[in-house]
């Protein structure tokens, strides 16, 4: 669906929602990411973002615009083992998006989703650790990997996390699945 017919869409539904989530894969790929929250906006609607912080220049650009509302932002892994998570190297973009938003005033959420094969319970324990030396204040949500089938790249199924697997802490861990 395009960005002009999904507006339509959006339009036509207007007095029945209260906002839009972007999302993905990862929405702030899109070059035109700024003007469709814009037009949204423009509908009088709240915007919400679920994002991993790869593009925080394209963050602060719609922080700056007035054109996110809520972010949801995915944090895959502590530095050392980003690469083996995400195949990428791009946790210093997280860290500067999530530096962003801790000062931008912006309603936020930080969530992990973990696959047991790629992080384990001490693992979350010191990203927690991470974010509490941040000064993030708010809740740290823990989305359990889902899904009756193996997944690409040949990894088991995961195993999944409960509250008991995490020490008491400054910050409150929240499973939600």
């Amino acid at each position: 669906m395009s960005f002009s017919d999904s507006l339509t869409f959006i339009e036509k539904r207007r007095n029945l929602l209260d906002g839009v989530v972007l999302s993905g894969g990862e929405c702030t790929l899109h070059h035109g990411i700024e003007q469709y929250a814009a037009e949204i906006k423009g509908m009088h609607m709240l915007v919400k973002i679920d994002t991993n912080g790869s593009h925080p220049e394209k963050l602060r650009a719609l922080i700056q615009g007035n054109l996110v509302d809520y972010v949801a932002l995915d944090f895959k892994s502590l530095s050392a083992g980003f690469d083996k998570v995400t195949k990428s190297n791009l946790f210093a973009h997280f860290e500067e998006s999530l530096d962003l938003l801790l000062v931008s005033g912006i309603p936020f959420e930080v969530r992990t989703t973990v696959h047991s094969d790629l992080l384990s319970a001490a693992e979350i324990q010191e990203m927690a650790h991470f974010l509490i030396e941040k000064k993030y204040k708010g809740n740290y949500y823990i989305q359990n990997f889902v899904g009756n089938t193996s997944t690409l790249g040949g990894m088991d199924y995961s195993v999944p996390l409960c509250a008991d697997d995490f020490l008491e802490s400054d910050m409150k861990i929240i499973i939600r699945n």
